[in-house]
């Protein structure tokens, strides 16, 4: 058992677990938010929740290896402490499983990994009146700082538009490939709105089950369904003058989708159980990385939906389209990540990142720089140092013929610097193109450069 320190707010959460330290990101995210958490397993537990209960608040994070002694924690504790709510955190997850759980009368149902607001949204709506202006750690410390990292022509182009978006109150759609960036730009046009001083609440719509949604956004009456002990505004209601992220909208049930349309053309919400509608003030905008053009000619998406959505329309260009920011987004984690003393990235080793393809984009570079760091301790990150899937992927790239670049350059200058008919010339994909491109440092010159270049 330990407890996590500072204590902020004064508030404590009891936190269950199979396996001692088996939660630690779970631990740091509630010290950031400000409570004391003491974490115990799940005997010990027993028996507290048998005792007297010194806890405002007590999460269980369910074991793979015990899938069902979640149940009889809960039991207990509603029956010892029916006023002390409980989180439930789960690694996999179901339908089935959250509606038990809320039968069971567990307040709020939280997938891993549980993103910081997310997080903080269950502490609110837990803990609300004993912890008032909870914000998640993001919110109050990164999020001012958080930037979109680049100067390459197709971000700078992004973000002009962004602002422009910004300045008007109108639905935005986000699009972009898994780690593009989508919550951040959502941050953005927020805080580049008149909205930027309330509250900016992100819903992950993939990670609530449809039997749980419509409470999450709009709130219920006190008895509206079993476990609803208290009266719930919801998140719509929380984030009222501000903004919120559906975020991953295209994992959406048809059902919620007529939900969320109604809510968008008439602005008003009334609770599950109630009869009473309220007018609400809130901006939505929608991130996806899925094609909800393509999914509404399918049948998989509301076009009515899809056509309010597409009001603006943000596409974050992936990695691999703006290869000149990976030095710069390097170094703004290498900072991040290890501070003033903080490893060198060795030039080649930064070549090797740069001829990457990053199919997982920022997201994927920054955990890969990380794992990097963490591989080489101080110094200077080598070759050596990265990930062994991406030192693998770019080996083949650095087996190079000796008058490759030559090539490479004579095709580039024969088609007029047209890369798509130079990468066909030489059968290679465009990214190919590029990655060799960036190799050899070649830029578009003239032949006379050239010619001066080849004779050195």
């Amino acid at each position: 058992m330990f407890d996590t320190q500072p204590n902020t707010t004064g508030l404590r959460v009891l936190l269950l677990t199979s396996c001692r330290g088996s939660s630690p990101d779970v631990v740091l995210q509630l010290q950031r938010c400000g409570v004391r958490v003491t974490e115990q397993l799940f005997d010990a537990g027993i028996k507290s929740l048998e005792s007297n209960l010194h806890a405002d608040l007590v999460v269980i994070k369910q074991s793979e290896r015990d899938k069902q002694r979640w149940q009889q924690l809960v039991e207990q504790c509603r029956r010892a402490h029916p006023s002390v709510p409980v989180i439930l955190v789960t690694p996999g997850g179901s339908e089935e499983l959250a509606i038990a759980a809320l039968r069971l009368g567990v307040r709020d149902y939280l997938r891993l990994p549980v993103s910081p607001d997310v997080l903080s949204a269950a502490l609110d709506r837990c803990l609300r009146g004993k912890m008032p202006g909870i914000m998640a750690p993001e919110a109050t410390i990164d999020r001012q700082t958080r930037v979109m990292v680049g100067s390459s022509e197709i971000l700078t182009q992004v973000k002009t538009y962004m602002t422009r978006v910004a300045a008007s109150d109108c639905t935005v759609l986000v699009t972009g490939e898994t780690g593009t960036g989508k919550e951040l730009a959502a941050e953005f046009i927020h805080h580049q709105s008149v909205r930027r001083d309330k509250p900016f609440v992100c819903l992950n719509c993939a990670a609530i089950p449809d039997a749980l949604l419509e409470s999450e956004l709009f709130g219920h009456t006190r008895g509206a369904f079993t476990g609803a002990d208290n009266l719930s505004d919801g998140l719509l209601a929380s984030a009222e003058g501000g903004t919120i992220l559906l975020d991953e909208i295209g994992d959406m049930s048809l059902s919620a989708q007529a939900k969320i349309l109604r809510v968008l053309e008439k602005k008003v919400v009334s609770r599950v159980g109630g009869t009473q509608e309220r007018r609400i003030d809130v901006r939505f905008v929608a991130a996806t990385n899925q094609d909800l053009e393509s999914m509404a000619i399918r049948g998989n998406f509301r076009r009515d939906l899809y056509y309010r959505l597409n009001v603006a329309r943000v596409e974050l260009p992936p990695l691999r389209e703006r290869r000149e920011d990976i030095p710069l987004l390097v170094d703004y984690y290498r900072q991040q990540l290890g501070g003033s003393a903080a490893a060198r990235i060795s030039e080649e080793c930064l070549n090797r990142i740069s001829q990457y393809d990053w199919p997982g984009n920022i997201r994927e570079l920054r955990n890969a720089l990380e794992s990097s760091l963490l591989n080489c301790g101080t110094g200077e990150v080598h070759t050596k140092h990265l990930p062994q899937h991406l030192r693998e992927a770019t080996q083949t790239e650095n087996a190079l013929s000796p008058h490759e670049r030559d090539r490479l350059f004579e095709v580039l200058l024969s088609t007029r610097w047209n890369k798509s008919r130079a990468a066909e010339t030489l059968r290679w994909s465009r990214m190919t193109l590029y990655r060799k491109m960036a190799k050899y440092r070649i830029s578009h010159v003239s032949p006379i450069q050239y010619s001066a270049d080849s004779a050195l």
